[in-house]
Formats: structure tokens, sequence, C-alpha cells
């Protein structure tokens, strides 16, 4: 089937039972699309997403040698297309096919499929249960072509789904010659994202980059954009868990975005779930949360959660998150809508 075919099918699935963000001050946002259910992306798993019950879709931008931003999750083509197939020869020395070597045309020339590792000189689907490898056929897309497909959604349905971009590796862009920062904000502001009042999020792991987005890019283009800063739980995030790291956050951004072991004792075990204090220390800063990635696979699940459920009860309802990255958005829009526990925030 024709991925174009397949999207106007999903957009059937369940468009009308959704609640919004509005409604519940909680907000549901798309890993990669509805990456459990089609390949990571892909316009079909944006699609399925809105459908699903997302308040925010994220894309993952990089650059491609022409300079377009195109929606990737990494810097490489290899292990989401078949890029070795079509270019083979055109990997740099480390093994890797980079975006940023390949022109949009040679890009639209690839195949993509679900995410995929190579054991025994075969491809082998990170998750097995996932959509199929080599099935149907998907592409990859510019940011421009994602922005129209929800702003036009929101036209047809009238729903206000948002963006989250994600800035993928701005140091590694400059060294190549190109403002992938400045690239993104000019297409933000071209489709009408301006304010903070607006449906978007910008995201980085890069506090430089948060940084110069707050100081200066955004006030030299006119613009007042939200800034969430991404956080793991390696050593060079150290300092944000320190007296006044929140503090120094909230100086240029207006959220954070920590991965779920973040929010939780390593010490903790089913029925003794101890919290970090992140979340209280953030909200404290004036900083919103919203935490990576809920999956369904049993792999994914924290030794500390007995099922997915009762990670989101944990995460929703224990932590006071404000919004959640998820592969899988009907399943947290259903939690949401089931949850007796609507009230405001925790302190």
């Amino acid at each position: 089937m024709e991925t174009r075919i397949r999207i106007v099918v999903l957009l059937s699935i369940v468009l009308p039972v959704s609640v919004s963000a509005e409604a519940r001050d909680r907000i549901v946002i798309a890993h990669r699309g509805a990456s459990g259910y089609l390949p990571e992306h892909t316009l079909a798993a944006k699609a399925m997403a809105y459908a699903l019950g997302s308040d925010f879709i994220e894309q993952d931008l990089v650059m491609t040698r022409d300079d377009r931003l195109v929606v990737l999750h990494d810097l490489y083509l290899d292990r989401i297309s078949d890029v070795q197939t079509v270019f083979p020869g055109r990997q740099r020395a480390n093994g890797r096919f980079y975006a940023i070597d390949f022109t949009l045309k040679e890009i639209r020339m690839l195949a993509v499929s679900e995410r995929y590792r190579i054991a025994g000189g075969k491809k082998v689907a990170v998750y097995p249960g996932r959509f199929p490898l080599g099935q149907s056929r998907f592409r990859v897309h510019t940011f421009e072509e994602e922005v129209e497909l929800i702003q036009g959604l929101n036209h047809s349905t009238g729903k206000q789904v948002g963006l989250y971009p994600e800035l993928k590796q701005s140091k590694f862009h400059r060294n190549e010659g190109k403002d992938l920062a400045r690239a993104v904000l000019k297409v933000l502001k071209q489709y009408g994202y301006t304010a903070k009042r607006d449906k978007v999020f910008v995201q980085s792991f890069e506090f430089d980059e948060v940084r110069r987005l707050h100081d200066t890019l955004l006030p030299s283009m006119g613009m007042d954009l939200r800034i969430v800063f991404l956080v793991s739980g390696g050593k060079s995030f150290s300092w944000v868990s320190l007296p006044g790291g929140m503090e120094t956050i909230a100086k240029h951004a207006d959220g954070i975005g920590p991965s779920v072991s973040m929010l939780v004792d390593k010490a903790s075990k089913p029925g003794d779930v101890r919290l970090t204090g992140l979340v209280r220390a953030a909200h404290r800063a004036g900083l919103v949360v919203h935490p990576y990635t809920f999956r369904l696979e049993q792999a994914a699940l924290p030794s500390f959660a007995a099922s997915p459920d009762q990670l989101l009860e944990i995460l929703w309802n224990r932590a006071h998150i404000d919004g959640l990255f998820t592969d899988f958005p009907d399943r947290v829009d259903l939690f949401l809508k089931n949850s007796e526990s609507k009230a405001p925030h925790g302190p």
C-alpha cells in the first residue's frame, strides 16, 4: 500500500476521542511519531501519532549537503534505510553514512524501514514486535513537509497539535560549516511559530546551544519560543542535580527533558519506589519536566515497575511530570483519560 494511502487510513482511527492538553494540563509527546507502530520519523508515523491523541509530535532534525532540514533521529542514514545498497562506498572512515554527505535528492531515493541492527551480516529489527522490516515503502521527508502535514491536520480537524523539534548535535553541524539552530528557527518563523504562546518546544542536549538560542538567536530573529534542555544520567550532566543547577537552566530554558531513569532512585524496586527529587527541584525553578521515553516492550520497562501502567502511574501521579515522550501515544492518552488524579501538579 502506498504511504500516502496509509496516512489517510490512519487518520480515521481515533480522532474524535482524544482529550486536549488544555483540558488536562498534561501533554503527550509522540516520540519520533507513533514509532511503536510505524517506522520512526516517517510521515505515516506522524499522521498516526496525530490520530492517536498526541498533543505534540517530535521532529529530530539534521541537515543535508545542500542545506535542507530532514527529519532523522541520527546523523546517519544507515540502520533505518537501504543507503548501503543504493550508495555503496559513500560511508565515512567509521563506516557510517552521514546525512550531511548527501543531497536531499539523493536521500529521497532511499527506502526507510523500522530501525535495525546488523547480526550475522543480516538486518535484525531492534524491536521485533513492531512494523516488519522490508514491508511497505517509506521515505525520509523534510521539516517543512512535516510542518505542513501537522498544520494541515490542525486546520481540517480543529485540533491544535504542536511541534517538538530537536536540534541534533549542533556542534557537529557547526564543525561541518552549517548552523542547524538558525536553519530550524528560520523554518519555524516562516510557518508562524514566533512566540511562547505558539505550540512549539525547541529541544537540545547541548546547554551551550540552549544558551545561544535564548540569549542570541531568538532575540536576533524577533522570536521568543519555549526551550527544553535535554539531559541524561551521564557525567556531563551531573551539574544539573547540584545546588543551583536548575536555577542556571531556568535562566535560559523553560523546561528539562530528563531520561525516566533520572526521576527514580536506583535503589527502588516494585512496591518501594523512591523519587530523586529532580522534578520537585525543576518545578521550584519554574521549569516544566518532559521525560523520555515510555515504551511498551518488556525490555524497556524499568525494574521498579511491574507493568507499563504502573510506570505511568509513578510518573504522572507520584513524580508529577508535565509531559511524556512515548512511542505509544494512544496508551499514554488512554491512561490520562482514565486517571482519577487530574489535580494540579504537586510542589
